[in-house]
């Protein structure tokens, strides 16, 4: 009776964890989108909004390293923890693109860091979805 008290535990426990890891990679995401839309108003419709693209990604910037640790400490996937490790990676990576001023213009793939960021985060929240809510990965034909 005992034993099966504790596995109740560690289930809902993990269950608990895994649910929280989803929300935050969720909220990420959103960021993400947020910091792709100022950028978009900055840049053709009003320059103030610079200053917001750089606060949002200095706000939401350290979510990367909570996805990171939570991927260790909860249960999931490989596929899920080399995901959520590649999200710091990559925040690094755009901020050496534009921050670094070197004759090979760098700045030149911030962009493209920005949509790979995009796509990960995406693809993590995929997976994280799926595995939280024991969805089958197989697609059927219809």
């Amino acid at each position: 009776m005992i034993a099966n008290l504790e596995i109740d535990r560690d289930i809902a426990t993990t269950s608990w964890l895994k649910r929280c890891f989803y929300a935050i990679s969720i909220l990420f995401n959103v960021c993400l989108i947020a910091q792709v839309l100022t950028v978009g108003v900055a840049y053709f419709t009003d320059p103030g909004w610079w200053n917001i693209h750089v606060w949002l990604v200095r706000g939401y910037g350290g979510l990367s390293l909570i996805l990171l640790a939570g991927a260790w400490f909860a249960p999931f996937s490989n596929k899920i923890r080399s995901l959520a490790a590649s999200l710091p990676v990559l925040l690094g990576l755009q901020f050496c693109s534009i921050h670094l001023k070197t004759p090979l213009h760098l700045e030149v793939l911030h962009p493209l860091i920005g949509f790979t960021l995009f796509y990960v985060s995406s693809s993590l929240v995929h997976r994280v979805s799926r595995e939280v809510f024991n969805k089958s990965e197989v697609v059927t034909e219809s």
